[in-house]
């Protein structure tokens, strides 16, 4: 007889048919074997005093700050530590409680809800520009074609073509600008069927560059507003486009000046609420949404390691979750790198974001990216 810890389970239910486990009890087993570490911000200290008991009572822990007993303060925060079946039971519990206890019920019944199961897509970079961040990533006219395809053919299921550079600090270009640096990419990829081959999608948030976009076999628009402006809303909705709806704090120009969060999180994940309402309210369903929290857009390293670290938190919005961390400052923040020395730290943010719930890694590393996801797939298999 041997016997070896095993890591966390990526799949609790795969594991548990893997030992020949019936179906009825595979359901109740897998609730029992993921752990949850879940933060409860702003908690009435009545509320926090309740919530202690009711874990302690059913083996789950909640952990508090000193003199809660006491009601020292009037508010705290706290960290729920237990099970899939013990945050439900306690969900049950506080659905019938004061001091707030109500709104937890219902956010702890949101946390629980039913992962998504979409395909993980590596997502190709193309900037048709002279100014974005990385050079490897800048093609014009043919060259932008030619890299597209080279893409697919290492295993992008996106393509991302965008006119005007984002970066921190760039300068905006006219509408014109942008359209004439896109129309000959969108051109080819109606010429010849590209898009059959993979999903389009172009960055901007320009109506008019969408729309001429759309009209050429683009499937996506990935918009860094948040689709602030309804009519790139309704343009997705007209051409049965989907939307990646990313957060952004200010404007490019100014968006590192000095950003600023209570709680990055919670304000993210309420941000993607409120544009995910605008846009359902205009008829674009909600399966055609993705999210992506805008990793380097308006925060620092440490919002941008919290994101990272947090990103499950979205997943009961139902959408997608795209990461974008490709060869960003913030490595170079960690370990300080030029951007053509950034690939190691763009594979291990990216690899960390498919375990917390990402599904789509935008990158410029094709092939580097295809390579790292199929071991770790391997992995958790």
């Amino acid at each position: 007889m041997t016997l070896y810890a095993i890591p966390q389970p990526a799949d609790p239910q795969s594991l548990l048919a893997a030992y020949g486990v019936r179906s009825g009890g595979i359901a109740i087993m897998a609730e029992k074997m993921e752990l949850l570490y879940v933060h409860i911000h702003d908690l009435k200290t009545p509320a926090a005093n309740i919530l202690k008991q009711d874990a302690l009572s059913i083996g789950a822990e909640l952990a508090v700050p000193g003199g809660v007993v006491t009601c020292e303060t009037d508010r705290v925060d706290c960290l729920l530590i237990g099970s899939r079946k013990h945050i439900r039971q306690l969900a049950r519990k506080a659905a019938t409680q004061a001091f707030g206890l109500r709104d937890v019920a219902r956010a702890l019944t949101r946390l629980l809800s039913p992962r998504s199961q979409y395909p993980i897509r590596i997502m190709g970079v193309v900037n048709a520009n002279t100014d974005s961040f990385y050079a490897g990533s800048r093609f014009v006219a043919e060259a932008a074609v030619e890299r597209m395809e080279a893409m697919m053919a290492e295993g992008a299921q996106i393509i991302d073509v965008g006119g005007v550079s984002s970066r921190p600090g760039s300068r905006p270009v006219s509408p014109a600008e942008e359209l004439a640096r896109v129309r000959p990419i969108c051109d080819a990829v109606a010429r010849k069927n590209l898009h059959e081959q993979a999903l389009f999608s172009i960055d901007s948030d320009t109506p008019e560059v969408i729309a001429y976009a759309l009209e050429h076999g683009f499937g996506l628009i990935n918009d860094i507003t948040g689709a602030r402006n309804p009519a790139v809303i309704d343009l997705a909705v007209r051409h049965g486009a989907a939307l990646c709806i990313m957060h952004m704090q200010g404007e490019p120009q100014t968006m590192q000046s000095d950003p600023r969060y209570t709680d990055v999180t919670a304000e993210v994940d309420a941000f993607f609420g409120e544009r995910i309402a605008a846009c359902t309210a205009r008829g674009l369903p909600r399966d055609r949404i993705i999210l992506d929290p805008g990793i380097g857009f308006g925060k620092t390293l440490a919002h941008n390691l919290a994101l990272l670290r947090n990103l499950r938190q979205f997943s009961h919005h139902g959408a997608e979750i795209l990461v974008g961390a490709s060869r960003k400052s913030m490595i170079d923040a960690i370990v300080p790198a030029p951007v053509d020395a950034r690939l190691p730290g763009t594979l291990a943010l990216h690899l960390r974001a498919l375990e917390h719930g990402a599904t789509i890694l935008r990158c410029h590393d094709v092939a580097e990216h295809a390579q790292a996801v199929a071991v770790w797939e391997a992995l958790r298999s």
